[in-house]
């Protein structure tokens, strides 16, 4: 749950299993940095539809302006989210053992005409985070421009990165990466 307790939440993150934790709390982690209120929630759409259907059903109604979805193998998860819910869904798709997430990537990415999902990189939780932040900031200046720090905060880390190649070298700078 976000830290922001009093605030309603504008951003849902839903996946199928706790073993996408790792991946979908970059989101929750670029949400906090930006101040987005969110909801965390475990609902495996196969186990337990009708806990699902509620959740997808009542999103509106909660607040929720977006809703991030991870999941692998079959990945309906985010597909059943936006044939339910009418805004916009992000989907993240998680990496599999056995087909390295391609199976989750087009099952997320292949939707049929009329249920669109956003769809961010295999394990891309942070940038599903950012994408949500950026849906929200076109009617949110404040938030606008607490993505435009964020985004000069990237280019100044790049910059200082560059300033200690240019100063060390790189046999130096690989081995201080390996420290």
């Amino acid at each position: 749950m976000s830290e922001q307790k009093n605030a309603v939440s504008k951003v849902g993150i839903v996946m199928g299993s706790d073993s996408d934790l790792a991946v979908m709390s970059k989101a929750a982690d670029i949400l906090e940095q930006l101040g987005v209120p969110y909801e965390m929630t475990i609902i495996s759409a196969h186990r337990e539809p009708d806990v699902f259907f509620e959740y997808a059903k009542t999103a509106e109604e909660k607040g929720f302006k977006v809703i991030i979805a991870g999941a692998g193998m079959a990945a309906h998860l985010p597909g059943m989210c936006a044939a339910i819910f009418p805004m916009p869904v992000i989907g993240v798709p998680m990496h599999t053992t056995s087909l390295g997430g391609r199976d989750s990537l087009y099952s997320i990415v292949q939707m049929p005409s009329g249920i669109p999902v956003a769809t961010v990189a295999i394990g891309g939780g942070a940038n599903a985070g950012l994408l949500a932040a950026k849906i929200l900031a076109t009617s949110d200046d404040a938030l606008l421009e607490r993505l435009k720090a964020y985004s000069a905060s990237l280019k100044d880390q790049v910059v200082a990165k560059d300033a200690k190649l240019q100063e060390v070298g790189y046999r130096q700078y690989l081995a201080d990466q390996k420290k």
